[in-house]
């Protein structure tokens, strides 16, 4: 009996100890204000976009009087990101704004949040059809497209290449892997897939990737990535490698970083997905919600491509914003 009710008793203790952790994982706050409390749970701090979009979302903050913004890190794990929606829930925040590990495995928990009387908003990948939910987003079909088309054009014929897709499940890896099929691979069967892994929008996942590529493959020209993370990553590989010089690298996001290559010359082309548009429009979106001025609000932001020749204005852009010195 001693052992069964210590047995118990350890579990509610790492129940105890997981609810704990939640909140001990806020990684960023605006300044605390008198007014409303908005949960902001990022995908995962680690993703260089989702970092520049928590970061654009508590500066974008700090603009309005009656809002304060808690971030908390999803860890690019589920279980972690579902526990803390709950834990919001919880903590009676005004507002949650979920970025998505898996929107269908973020679901129920963003639809627990409705139910609660919280306004929810879904971001960067919106949750579709979660009613009396908001969201901001842009269109991911249209962010690969862009580069497709130019990939077109641009890829040598009989070419070797390599996809790097996102997470299964996440609306944008879908919709712009999709994209890519219909409006470059369908319209080139001449190009050969050589490799083509999920990376899950991580770096080193896509550099790992790459390594096996490299040494399985006489010559890759091109690398087709669903984010500017994985294309970074998988170019970080072949940098010091003369054979492949001139190599094609396809992204989304418009990254800091992403821009630095392309006017290196090492990467051809992104599409812009700006966190600073996104939190500009999350955070009003979050006060017209909040205030009772609109009910549900769902919009989309734009989506320019990026290459060689317009590049220097949006390197300008993240100079602006410190995110280039």
């Amino acid at each position: 009996m001693k052992k069964k009710w210590l047995a118990v008793l350890m579990a509610m203790m790492m129940v105890v100890s997981m609810l704990s952790g939640c909140g001990a994982k806020e990684e960023a706050s605006s300044e605390q204000k008198d007014g409303y409390r908005v949960a902001y749970i990022a995908r995962a701090q680690a993703d260089s976009f989702a970092a520049w979009l928590a970061n654009a979302v508590v500066e974008e903050a700090d603009k309005y009087e009656n809002i304060s913004v808690d971030v908390f890190d999803g860890q690019a794990s589920d279980d972690t990101e579902n526990a803390l929606i709950e834990s919001a829930i919880t903590n009676n925040y005004d507002a949650i704004i979920i970025q998505p590990n898996n929107g269908e495995a973020q679901r129920p928990y963003a639809e627990k949040a409705v139910a609660a009387g919280i306004i929810t908003i879904t971001t960067n990948a919106r949750i579709s059809g979660i009613e009396g939910a908001s969201s901001v987003d842009a269109d991911p079909y249209t962010q690969a497209k862009v580069n497709a088309d130019l990939a077109v054009e641009q890829i040598p014929q009989g070419a070797k290449v390599v996809v790097l897709e996102g997470p299964p499940g996440n609306f944008h890896a879908d919709e712009r892997l999709k994209s890519w099929k219909a409006e470059f691979f369908a319209k080139r069967p001449d190009v050969e897939i050589v490799g083509q892994e999920i990376a899950n929008w991580n770096k080193d996942e896509a550099m790992n990737y790459m390594e096996t590529w490299v040494q399985a493959n006489d010559k890759i020209d091109a690398v087709i990535a669903m984010n500017d993370n994985m294309a970074a990553g998988a170019l970080e590989v072949v940098k010091d490698n003369s054979q492949y010089d001139g190599i094609l690298a396809y992204g989304v996001d418009g990254t800091a970083e992403a821009c630095l290559l392309i006017q290196d010359g090492k990467m051809t082309s992104t599409s812009l997905q700006s966190a600073y548009a996104l939190a500009e429009a999350l955070l009003d979106t979050s006060n017209k919600l909040l205030t009772g001025e609109k009910e549900q609000i769902d919009i989309d932001i734009d989506c320019p491509l990026i290459t060689t020749d317009n590049v220097a204005e949006y390197i300008e852009m993240h100079k602006k914003a410190g995110a280039i010195k």
